[in-house]
């Protein structure tokens, strides 16, 4: 029964939520549209031109503000193991990002070209137990922090959600090895109660330090 209750009191919680009911009112998939361009107003990551990889990117709320900022030249291509709806812009890839097979996928898209940004904003399915959720999710930021790495061009961003706890200050720590400059940002749309803050690398350096 309780259970129950806290189901129906997120529900109530979510649909009550000021940027829920806005993300509806103005087309954007999801909530999370309004965490990037927070971000992205005050840090400028995409410019007309970029070349975008959204990691994890079902719904598709990011991949969104990202086809729009990227408009020109540019291109956003989503990754993600669920299905996702068309996006005009975007092209969709689904499948595990660590899979050769997606991976190849990949690299014909980009046709030799380097990424500009990649953008991660996963988290795990959440279990309610702290000793088994924060893991997780800061396995998948490593994943993104590597993919990033081995991906973005020198100079480039990368952007991802992380969970403020155990393991933090280790990937804090790679990501400083990797990048000029590791900002923290906690956006707007955030829930104030939840931990997670974004990470954002600028200039991807040529090689660690």
């Amino acid at each position: 029964m309780s259970r129950t209750k806290s189901s129906r009191a997120w529900l109530k919680e979510h649909f009550d939520d000021h940027w829920v009911r806005r993300a509806q009112a103005e087309g954007w998939r999801s909530r999370a549209a309004f965490k990037l361009l927070e971000i992205d107003d005050k840090d400028k990551l995409l410019r007309p031109g970029s070349i975008v990889v959204d990691l994890g990117a079902a719904p598709g709320g990011w991949s969104q503000v990202a086809a729009r900022r990227s408009s020109g030249n540019g291109e956003v291509i989503a990754l993600d193991i669920l299905p996702m709806p068309a996006i005009p812009g975007v092209i969709f890839l689904e499948g595990d990002f660590r899979e050769q097979q997606v991976l190849e996928q990949l690299q014909l898209e980009l046709n030799g070209r380097q990424v500009d940004v990649v953008l991660s904003d996963m988290a795990p399915n959440i279990s309610g137990m702290k000793a088994v959720d924060q893991p997780r999710a800061m396995y998948l930021a490593e994943l993104a922090l590597d993919f990033a790495c081995q991906h973005l061009k020198p100079g480039g961003s990368w952007l991802c959600k992380v969970f403020q706890g155990a393991g933090f200050d280790d990937l804090l720590h790679q990501a400083r090895a990797n990048f000029a400059k590791v900002l923290t940002r906690k956006p707007q749309a955030s829930r104030p109660r939840s931990k997670e803050v974004y990470l954002l690398g600028r200039n991807k350096l040529t090689s660690p330090r």
